[in-house]
């Protein structure tokens, strides 16, 4: 009988590899599932923070597919790294986003802020045309008193933890070989 840590230990870049792309997989099947089933709107926020997912979730089924054919120690620990500096990045912009909902700070003004200095008709006209009309200030759900950015923070997180550690042992296993 094989335990999960087990197969965690056996091909660490792999295990962190097939983690990404996994939980990536299952983060972005909720997100369109709130958004076509549940019928919740994205604010541009939102559509900013999937951005890191279409890049991760590939690069994650790259490297799970270079890791089991035994792609370079280079390749690797590149790939790894590229996933956390995405995720990193997504995890603080996550963070601020959920801060924007709890109204800790202003969010962007074009989907958070009010429509000031009209001016002209043309100006006015413009002005409309660019307001989002799902705000970044309001949270469409809170599961536990969380919202879906907070837990794109906490999933973003992870993801980088686990590219850490895909990274590191990318870089040990393959010096050992």
């Amino acid at each position: 009988m094989t335990d999960p840590l087990s197969l965690l230990r056996r091909d660490p870049p792999l295990s962190a590899a097939a983690i990404i792309f996994g939980i990536g997989v299952l983060t972005m099947a909720g997100v369109y599932y709130t958004q076509y089933v549940m019928l919740l709107a994205p604010c541009p926020l939102c559509l900013e923070q999937r951005m890191a997912f279409y890049v991760c979730i590939p690069l994650a089924a790259l490297l799970w597919l270079g890791a089991s054919y035994g792609a370079s120690k280079k390749v690797l620990v590149l790939g790894f790294a590229v996933i956390l500096g995405f995720m990193l990045w997504n995890t603080g912009l996550a963070s601020f986003h959920a801060g924007v909902e709890w109204k800790f700070w202003q969010g962007p003004t074009d989907c958070s802020g009010p429509i000031d200095k009209i001016g002209s008709v043309n100006n006015m006209l413009n002005q409309l045309q660019r307001i989002s009309l799902v705000r970044c200030d309001e949270a469409a759900i809170r599961i536990f008193g969380i919202s879906l950015s907070g837990y794109d923070a906490l999933v973003s997180l992870f993801l980088a933890l686990v590219a850490a550690w895909g990274t590191k042992s990318a870089w040990a296993q393959r010096e050992t070989e």
